[in-house]
C-alpha cells in the first residue's frame, strides 16, 4: 500500500502543502493539538452522550443520532451531529482562528459550516457485538449535495483525531486524486457504503490523537473494519465542514434529508450480511 508525506501545521499553508492537497485531495498535519485538548473534547462529548442517552434524543436539527452498544454493553452515541452546539470544548476547537488558514484550499468565500449540513460531526467507531458503527464503506461526502437539490460544490472535511488510528483500527482509506473525477465517477465509481473492500490504489491514513487530516468532499474514501474488538478497536474522529455557497443554517424545525434516512444501514453490525451480496472487485 502506498505511503504519503505528512506535514506540520505552522499557521499558514506552504506552497508545497497546497500543491500536495490539490494533487491528492487530502493532507495530514501531525500534532496539530495537544493531548490536553484531546482529553477535554473526549470528556465534554461523554457528558453530551450521557445527557442524550438519558433524554433519548433522536435528532438534532433534523439529523438522526446514531446509537450503539460498546464492549461493556453500555448504550453509546456513535454518531453525534452539531456537536459544537452542545459541547463547549468542541465549539472552542471549531472556532479556533487557526482553521482559517485552510480557506486557501477552497474557493473565495469559504466558511466553516457550524450551523449547516450536519455541523461538527463526532464519529465513534468500535467493533463490538452491539455496535452500529464499526466501519464505513466507500463513499464521497459531496454526493449529499444532490439530496439537497444542489450542484456538487467544493467542500473540505476537517478531521481531528481523538484516538490513534492505525491499520489495526481499520483506519481511513482514500483514493488520491479522485476529487478531480467527473460527476459520473463521483456517483457510480463504487456502490455507496455497500462496498468496503480493498482497492489497489487506496492509501491508508495512519494518524495519532491530536492529528488533523483534511480531505476534499469529492474524494472516494472509506473506514475499514478493525480486526480487533472492544476497546482496542476504538476510533474517535471529529469532522468540521468547510463549505461554499448560499448560507443555509439548520434549526430544530429542519426536516431530515433523504440520505440521512439511510444512516441506520451505514456501518452497522446488524446489516453486515447485506454487504457480500453487493461485492464487486475494486
Amino acid at each position: 500500500m502506498a505511503t504519503y508525506k505528512k506535514f506540520t501545521f505552522e499557521g499558514i499553508l506552504t506552497e508545497e502543502q497546497i500543491n500536495f492537497f490539490q494533487k491528492n485531495g487530502f493532507i495530514h498535519f501531525e500534532k496539530y493539538a495537544s493531548q490536553e485538548t484531546v482529553d477535554a473534547i473526549i470528556q465534554s462529548t461523554e457528558q453530551v452522550q450521557r445527557r442524550w442517552v438519558k433524554e433519548n434524543v433522536q435528532k438534532i436539527n433534523g439529523v438522526p443520532i446514531k446509537y450503539g452498544v460498546d464492549e461493556n454493553g453500555e448504550t453509546i452515541v456513535q454518531r453525534f451531529a452539531f456537536t459544537n452546539q452542545h459541547s463547549e470544548a468542541v465549539n472552542q476547537f471549531a472556532n479556533n482562528p487557526a482553521l482559517d488558514a485552510l480557506r486557501v484550499l477552497m474557493p473565495k468565500g469559504a466558511r466553516l459550516g457550524l450551523e449547516e449540513k450536519d455541523g461538527v460531526v463526532f464519529n465513534h467507531y468500535v467493533n463490538s457485538e452491539g455496535s452500529n458503527f464499526y466501519h464505513m464503506g466507500w463513499h464521497t461526502d459531496s454526493a449529499r449535495d444532490i439530496f439537497y437539490g444542489k450542484k456538487v460544490a467544493p467542500m473540505l472535511n476537517i478531521g481531528f483525531y481523538l484516538d490513534d488510528s492505525t491499520a489495526d483500527k481499520g483506519g481511513l482509506r482514500v483514493l488520491p486524486g479522485t476529487h478531480k473525477q467527473g460527476l459520473w465517477d463521483l456517483l457510480f465509481r463504487k456502490k455507496y457504503y455497500l462496498n468496503n473492500y480493498d482497492d489497489k490504489n487506496e492509501v491508508l491514513v495512519e494518524a495519532n490523537a491530536g492529528d488533523l487530516v483534511i480531505h476534499d468532499g469529492r474524494i472516494w474514501h472509506r473506514v475499514a473494519p478493525s480486526p480487533l474488538t472492544g476497546a482496542a478497536s476504538r476510533r474517535r474522529v471529529m469532522y468540521i465542514p468547510m463549505i461554499v455557497g448560499k448560507y443555509n443554517p439548520k434549526t430544530e424545525k429542519s426536516t431530515t434529508p433523504l440520505y440521512l434516512h439511510l444512516l441506520p444501514l451505514v456501518g452497522s453490525k446488524k446489516h453486515k450480511n447485506l454487504i457480500p451480496a453487493f461485492r464487486r472487485a475494486a
